[in-house]
């Protein structure tokens, strides 16, 4: 999608050597699902972290961002994406966008992606990013925990912040059969939970590994 923004310099052949790198250890970990690896190849991590952190953008850790944010582990964002079994043209919700990195994975994989962020800065940073990679994802700033209604519903909800239990609204911006991953828990572990609309008020409910991320903040996570 956005092979015209690699140039042939030495920090660009770096950076695409590290990636390559870091799929391979993602694999390694478990990582099966090739459309997911092949997105994580692509979309230039490195430009979604400050400069003085960019030999650090393919470690396979989380990194701080601004506003006391973190961009997610790959690990992590490798396997809530998996979860989601993404498939070309599938309208995904995504709520906290963050540095922006999972977006630009989602749209890397062909869905419409539809992203929420509550912190106006960190919002208009992603949107510069994104625009300027290429990818078009749709973004708000607002109040995540409540979804986007506006264009419900979804064929998949991905939450990339620690909720203190699956946020309602979200469940019923579900298309029957999309699937919901968030993690669940209190402020130092969280459980991976998928939830699976089965019909129109049945909803099926899987649990994977545990997790830290930052707190959802708004009316169906905590209180700032």
């Amino acid at each position: 999608m956005i092979n015209s923004f690699f140039g042939s310099s030495s920090g660009e052949r770096k950076f695409k050597k590290r990636r390559r790198q870091l799929v391979d250890k993602l694999r390694d970990r478990g990582i099966h699902d090739e459309n997911v690896l092949k997105a994580i190849g692509n979309v230039p991590r490195h430009k979604f972290v400050e400069t003085a952190l960019e030999d650090r953008a393919y470690k396979d850790t989380a990194l701080p961002i601004e506003r006391g944010q973190t961009i997610s582990q790959p690990y992590t964002v490798a396997y809530q994406t998996q979860l989601l079994e993404v498939e070309e043209g599938d309208k995904i919700l995504e709520i906290g966008t963050g540095s922006g990195y999972q977006a630009a994975i989602l749209c890397e994989m062909g869905a419409r992606v539809y992203s929420v962020e509550r912190i106006k800065h960190l919002y208009d940073r992603s949107r510069d990013i994104l625009e300027e990679l290429g990818y078009r994802a749709q973004l708000k700033c607002d109040d995540g925990t409540v979804g986007w209604s506006a264009y419900s519903p979804y064929d998949g909800i991905l939450v990339t912040a620690a909720a203190p239990e699956v946020p309602d609204k979200l469940k019923h911006q579900l298309n029957v059969g999309g699937i919901l991953v968030v993690p669940v828990g209190d402020n130092d572990r969280q459980i991976m939970m998928r939830v699976i609309r089965t019909d129109e008020e049945r909803f099926e409910t899987e649990r994977y590994n545990a997790f830290k991320f930052v707190p959802l903040i708004g009316e169906e996570g905590w209180k700032e």
